[in-house]
């Protein structure tokens, strides 16, 4: 299988590896990724020139800088297509490639190999390779491969990921009646795009609560912080990661205090807050309070402290 993740995050680092950063404003921070399982192929090089979004406002280029790799070697590993490109907030229907140039290596019956290009002079050939046929890859080059969407997209937030099925086993097929010409017909599943979520937690205070002091300073909400822990393993089975931690701010000044999780892998979470050493407390909603983080959604929970006391020693 193929995986070529349009993301923008850390998100799939727990499943996949990926790493990413964010941007502010309502544009999305995008970075492709293609990865793959082994394939029957001895090698599947593609050139992809160009990366494209079509949407309500047309076409949007993530790239025009080639990128070339051999799709057979890319089993545990992952390259990058296009790197923190910025996607305004919108509605997508297809995200398409545009393949410049290819060639597969085919083993035969008696171990030997053969190689299929789009052109005999393409760059991406290994040096001295003999070209035994063509390989087709139809349109790819004009109006590019295209990964169409299970139902449009709608990019929000900062960053989204998604994963789309690639199966290159059902990719290559021989031309029937052709011995020497393959062609290139991909085989993706767009059913199966993902996309990371966020939360972002808020805490007000309670009208009638009245924060104490410690060691000479009154408290605010800026001295909590926000937790986010998931509740399930991880894909390889491992124990669910700790709990991450994240200071509570106040940047419009409007007395309700945010902290905002991001590219967060979709699955069940808990969230809970921390206070200052000596400091105990009650929440509403009671924490820790579960959520789950739904495929490509930005979600806001919103909590009031309750009661703050000194801890009694």
């Amino acid at each position: 299988m193929k995986r070529l993740q349009l993301l923008a995050f850390s998100l799939f680092a727990i499943a996949f590896g990926l790493v990413t950063s964010g941007c502010g404003g309502n544009d999305s921070s995008v970075t492709i990724k293609l990865t793959d399982a082994p394939g029957d192929f001895k090698a599947a090089v593609v050139t992809i020139s160009e990366v494209y979004l079509q949407g309500e406002g047309g076409k949007l280029v993530l790239s025009s800088e080639a990128t070339t790799t051999n799709l057979v070697t890319l089993a545990n590993d992952t390259k990058d297509i296009v790197k923190d490109a910025v996607v305004p907030a919108g509605t997508y229907s297809e995200l398409r490639f545009v393949i410049s140039g290819a060639y597969i290596e085919v083993e035969q019956e008696d171990g030997s190999t053969l190689i299929y290009a789009t052109d005999e002079n393409y760059e991406g050939l290994p040096e001295g390779a003999q070209v035994a046929g063509t390989l087709q890859t139809p349109s790819f080059s004009s109006s590019g491969l295209k990964v169409k969407f299970d139902g449009d997209v709608e990019v929000s937030g900062e960053q989204k990921v998604i994963l789309v099925d690639f199966d290159v086993s059902q990719s290559f097929g021989k031309e029937r009646g052709q011995n020497d010409k393959w062609v290139m017909k991909p085989v993706i599943k767009g059913a199966d795009i993902t996309f990371s979520g966020s939360v972002n937690v808020t805490l007000a205070k309670d009208a009638a609560v009245v924060l104490p002091e410690l060691e000479g300073q009154v408290l605010t909400l800026a001295d909590f912080k926000a937790t986010l822990k998931p509740t399930e393993a991880s894909a390889d089975g491992a124990a669910a990661p700790a709990a991450e931690e994240i200071a509570l701010t106040d940047a419009n000044g409007d007395g309700i205090f945010e902290a905002s999780f991001k590219f967060l892998v979709p699955g069940s979470y808990e969230i809970g807050f921390t206070g200052p050493e000596g400091i105990s407390f009650t929440i509403n909603p009671a924490v820790p309070s579960p959520i789950v983080i739904v495929s490509g959604q930005d979600q806001t929970q919103a909590f009031v402290l309750t009661s703050a006391s000194i801890s009694v020693r």
